[in-house]
């Protein structure tokens, strides 16, 4: 029968023979293929329940436009499962716009797809997670942020040194500038004895720009330099150029360490004590002294005070945010110091201010201009102080005075990482203008805003 249905001369065949093959066969159902050339019943044929009969050419469409219909349906149900469009409901009545409203187990799903579909042999690449960073307000963004950097994401040409240094700082371990130079020195001595200068090529010519860059940029990106640090950078830098190119590296390597242990000492660690005798001489035996928060320079000029026999009462206004100047408090207190009192913000301020003789801040930097550089809040006391004519006085070391020049507190700045939102942001430091301050004392002595430029001048002859 097969043979006669596909012969085009079985078109001649009686009707009687062709309507008992038409009985014969049964009909063909909605989803069941379409039978082989072969197998297919003869257009003239009529089938037994008295329908239409379809021809070949209209049973091959009808079979085409099923499975195209069966194509699409399920082309549709795999882009549902995958991602609705903006605004469609989930059956929790929660939108899937955007992926929002995913669950843990649609997540699950669409992985178990992607391997489903996956290709044998073929590799998964997984998606990197993306950086968070702090949201900043756009008025801001020009400001720095510290932000800690995995060890594994620094250049591999950083010291191990420098990447402890670094983290450190990107962790607000070490917030006094000297400290912070201190150890950035120390840490660029090892990155010295370890260098060894390649073939072809001199110590001073190869040093600076193939090693000593990446340090720097690796601690610049964990937080923004201190003036100080950068102040010693250049120092460093200068003393790299004059170097000898004869020398051998073992030979350059000792001039440049024992370089950095000289101005270690003579910029830093000679400078503090020196700046707490000369602030002493500036005090009277009953001063009633207010600082704010905690500083290291204010720290031992008390104490000197206290050793030379000052009768001394201290008043401490304390940084809201980080209350500092309760743990200086109480170490004044341990000390020995009679009269100490400690206010928690700048709420009070003024009322202090009746009973003060004398305002000592610690300065960060000192601008050319005579600008002072220091903790947030620095401002506020400054301009209260001038308001009630009780004099300022700001310890800075000369390590910390840069030549340029700010008005402002958004010029020069740090933005505080964990207080920052898209909406508002902390800002560390802020800028006090020269008119607001009576004298700057430094290693080199007692001078005033307006001298700062002359400062700068005389360092470099130094």
């Amino acid at each position: 029968m097969a043979a006669e249905t596909g012969d085009p001369a079985s078109a001649g065949e009686a009707p009687e023979s062709r309507q008992q093959n038409a009985q014969e066969e049964k009909p063909q159902a909605k989803d069941q293929k379409p039978a082989k050339p072969d197998q297919q019943p003869k257009a003239g044929d009529a089938p037994a329940g008295g329908e239409k009969k379809l021809s070949n050419a209209e049973l091959k469409k009808k079979a085409k436009e099923e499975k195209a219909a069966r194509r699409a349906q399920a082309k549709a149900a795999q882009a549902t499962q995958q991602s609705g469009p903006a605004g469609q409901q989930s059956q929790g009545g929660e939108a899937k716009g955007g992926g929002k409203g995913k669950s843990k187990q649609d997540a699950q799903q669409q992985q178990q797809q992607q391997h489903h579909h996956q290709k044998p042999g073929q590799r998964v690449v997984p998606v990197a997670p993306k950086e968070v960073k702090p949201a900043i307000p756009e008025r801001f963004s020009h400001l720095p942020v510290a932000r800690r950097i995995k060890t594994t994401q620094a250049d591999k040409d950083v010291h191990p040194s420098v990447l402890i240094v670094g983290q450190y700082m990107a962790t607000f371990e070490m917030i006094n500038p000297t400290e912070r130079l201190e150890t950035t020195l120390l840490a660029f001595k090892k990155v010295i004895e370890n260098y060894t200068t390649p073939q072809g090529t001199t110590f001073s010519r190869h040093f600076t720009s193939h090693v000593l860059s990446p340090q720097i940029v690796y601690l610049t990106a964990c937080r923004p330099m201190c003036f100080s640090m950068g102040n010693a950078i250049r120092w460093l830098k200068l003393q790299i150029s004059k170097l000898d190119i004869d020398l051998a590296d073992s030979e350059a390597a000792q001039v440049l360490c024992t370089a950095i242990d000289q101005f270690i000492e003579t910029r830093s660690t000679m400078a503090e004590p020196i700046i707490a005798v000369k602030a002493v001489e500036s005090f009277s035996p009953t001063e009633v002294i207010l600082t704010y928060a905690h500083h290291r320079l204010v720290e031992l000029a008390l104490l000197l005070a206290q050793k030379c026999r000052y009768k001394i009462r201290v008043i401490v206004v304390d940084d809201p945010y980080e209350r500092t100047g309760l743990k200086f408090a109480k170490w004044l207190s341990a000390k020995g110091f009679e009269r100490v009192t400690y206010s928690t913000d700048l709420g009070g301020l003024r009322t202090h201010l009746r009973s003060a003789t004398r305002v000592l801040l610690g300065a960060e930097a000192i601008f050319s201009n005579g600008a002072m550089y220091g903790r947030a809040g620095t401002c506020d006391i400054a301009v209260a102080a001038k308001e009630m004519n009780v004099p300022l006085t700001a310890l800075c070391e000369t390590i910390n005075f840069t030549e340029r020049v700010a008005t402002d507190s958004l010029t020069y700045n740090e933005i505080d990482p964990e207080r920052c939102t898209e909406e508002e942001c902390r800002l560390l430091f802020d800028t006090t203008r020269p008119e607001y301050i009576d004298s700057i004392i430094t290693e080199l002595g007692w001078s005033t805003p307006a001298s700062a430029a002359a400062t700068l001048r005389k360092l470099e002859e130094l």
